[in-house]
């Protein structure tokens, strides 16, 4: 056996840059590159190997959360068929990375973590940034990361790499099973050499099944929609993963069967496709709220039904009705006691849509959700519309931009509002137009992951929406937009603090308290003061982005139209009425537990009707 003598980080590149993923005869590399900032854990084994390297670039970042952020949005834009590496050193490098790693792994995305890790041989123990514990000298932060990952692994000695290594990337390039694979490398290990077999880092394909659900479930699900009368298909991300958007609109045309989408599904069919009811759950839409509680089958499409998406199990109120879920993961297939479809969306829509030749619901059910759909396209104009162009709200600059945008432009949003917002009205015209991270709802995700989709895609106008708080979490990866020249557009949309957060504690009875960004107030003792002169457009511009502060509708489109042809990374400032509310609008409800016991008499209140609330709240645990 011929062999080449490495250290462990020169092996790890070197096996990284040769993995590549086929999937219907196409065939391209899995990583992009290696996102890092270098430490004492890192910058010896994993820098000296990536600077010997570069045909697997190094891209450098501001904060080890946001290089993962940007992985993950890539890997999305890319439906898992591509992803990046990302490493730091030991101690809060790592632990900088905990947060979107876990974002990544909910929301089913693959990313490869390779932390610096303490010294295997311990011969200088304690190091830098090492935690010590009382009970075992086995440990380290980097264990916080197995709640999180899809695979975790320490590799303690040279020989171990080669087993690990395969691990992780049968993991990642898992449909079923992807997400975040940590491999902590010890500082002493990386530099460690070893013989390594040469044919461990030959080329080596990872072939992306498209695996079919057990025929005799088939048959079972197809009697079943056949005796619906009502039935409804819930799309989520793994319709777009999969790349089953035609296969989508042949089969509910063909069936006269209406579609609600999730955060991660939307765009899975173009929003003025008639069957479209747009978004699904408690940020749903009025047609799609109204046709769950009567649907009889339920068809979830790549759905891991969280509880924005169900509306808390709330969301389906007919006794009867039954489910049926499509999906690569067998977790999720099983939810809802449905029947188990095991296996990629587009085979099995396809499978599905041949096998349900001559059904139909008819044209009454179908004339009723087109009815539904010319409604809710009349509020959204109405929400769009501008009441007060110099006091523009939320709704309003986003009908705005959505106006603006071209059919392949992308919206990115992750936290606070304006993901409710965008869930019900924007319209999307493709399946890579809409992006937001809601999986985790993390604040922070916004810059980075924009960077992460316009890697992807350079082709694409990327808006990133983005509250002050949000904003305020991660706004550095500006700086990386530019030095690598990937030019995105930022909305931020000031509103003085956690707006979303407010709204719901005011809907609670908790009255804002601790969402305002304001003075401590020496009178109450609470951040009721005046408002922080903070200038976020002042922060943007020192990171290298172009600023424009339009006032009103006019100068914001204006603002758009020079964006739009700017080669930096360009920032839109805009303020926005925090307290301003859209009257009739929410259909749907989201389970957030009221206090028992209040001194408030509103508390006692919401309470009183959060019970009645819970009442609609179903288990759906009926055997098929």
């Amino acid at each position: 056996m011929k062999t080449k003598k490495l250290t462990v980080a020169q092996a790890t590149i070197s096996f990284l840059k040769n993995q590549y993923v086929k999937r219907d005869g196409k065939e391209n590399k899995f990583f992009a590159g290696c996102f890092g900032i270098f430490g004492h854990g890192n910058v010896v084994g994993l820098g000296e190997a990536l600077k010997h390297n570069p045909d697997f670039i190094y891209y450098q970042t501001r904060n080890e959360q946001a290089m993962v952020h940007t992985a993950a949005a890539y890997a999305k834009m890319k439906n898992r068929l591509q992803t990046f590496v990302c490493t730091s050193s030991i101690g809060p490098g790592a632990t900088n990375m905990i947060t979107a790693a876990a974002s990544a792994s909910i929301n089913r995305l693959p990313v490869l973590l390779l932390p610096g890790d303490f010294f295997s041989k311990r011969t200088a123990s304690p190091l830098l940034q090492q935690t010590e514990y009382g009970f075992t000298q086995d440990m380290s932060v980097n264990d916080c990361f197995k709640p999180i990952s899809k695979y975790w692994d320490r590799i303690n000695r040279p020989e171990q790499l080669i087993s690990s290594l395969l691990e992780a990337m049968r993991v990642l390039t898992s449909p079923s099973e992807t997400g975040v694979v940590t491999l902590a490398m010890p500082h002493d290990v990386q530099a460690e050499s070893y013989d390594f077999p040469l044919d461990f880092f030959e080329k080596r394909v990872w072939y992306i099944p498209r695996s079919s659900p057990d025929i005799s479930l088939i048959n079972k699900a197809v009697k079943i929609i056949k005796n619906s009368k009502q039935p409804l298909i819930v799309c989520g991300g793994g319709v777009i993963y999969s790349e089953a958007e035609q296969e989508l609109k042949k089969l509910i045309e063909q069936c006269g069967i209406p579609v609600a989408e999730t955060f991660a599904g939307k765009g899975s069919l173009h929003y003025k496709n008639p069957l479209n009811l747009g978004a699904m759950g408690a940020t749903g839409t009025k047609g799609a709220s109204k046709i769950s509680k009567n649907a009889d089958v339920v068809i979830g499409i790549g759905t891991r039904y969280a509880d924005f998406t169900s509306a808390s199990k709330s969301a389906w109120q007919n006794p009867d009705v039954n489910f049926i879920n499509i999906n690569i993961a067998e977790l999720d297939a099983f939810k809802q006691s449905a029947i188990p479809l095991q296996g990629d969306a587009k085979q099995t829509i396809e499978i599905l849509t041949k096998s349900l030749k001559g059904y139909n619901t008819g044209k009454s059910y179908v004339k009723k959700i087109k009815q539904l759909n010319t409604e809710w396209d009349k509020i959204v104009d109405k929400v769009y519309s501008v009441d007060d162009h110099k006091k523009p709200v939320q709704s309003e600059y986003l009908g705005a931009l959505n106006n603006f945008i071209e059919d392949r432009d992308v919206v990115v949003c992750a936290a606070g509002s304006a993901p409710g917002d965008l869930h019900k009205l924007w319209k999307t015209k493709n399946s890579k137009g809409f992006h937001l991270e809601y999986g985790n709802s993390c604040m922070g995700y916004e810059i980075p992951g924009g960077l992460g989709v316009k890697m992807a895609d350079n082709s694409r106008e990327v808006y990133v929406i983005c509250g002050d708080a949000s904003y305020l979490m991660l706004p550095t990866d500006i700086i990386t937009t530019i030095q690598e020249g990937y030019k995105i557009t930022i909305i931020l949309i000031n509103n003085q603090g956690y707006a979303s957060i407010g709204g719901l504690s005011d809907s609670v009875g908790g009255e804002g308290f601790g969402t305002h960004f304001k003075y401590r107030n020496p009178e109450t003792g609470q951040l009721d003061g005046d408002f922080l002169p903070v200038d976020l457009a002042k922060n943007a511009e020192s990171l290298g982005a172009i600023v424009y502060k339009p006032k009103g509708i006019s100068e914001y489109i204006d603002a758009l139209s020079k964006a739009k042809k700017n080669e930096r990374t360009t920032l839109i400032y805009v303020e926005t009425i925090r307290d301003r509310k859209m009257a009739d609008y929410g259909y749907s409800w989201w389970d957030v537990p009221v206090p028992e016991i209040s001194d408030s008499n509103e508390v006692q209140k919401i309470r009183k009707q959060y019970e009645k609330d819970k009442k609609l709240q179903k288990t759906y645990i009926k055997p098929h």
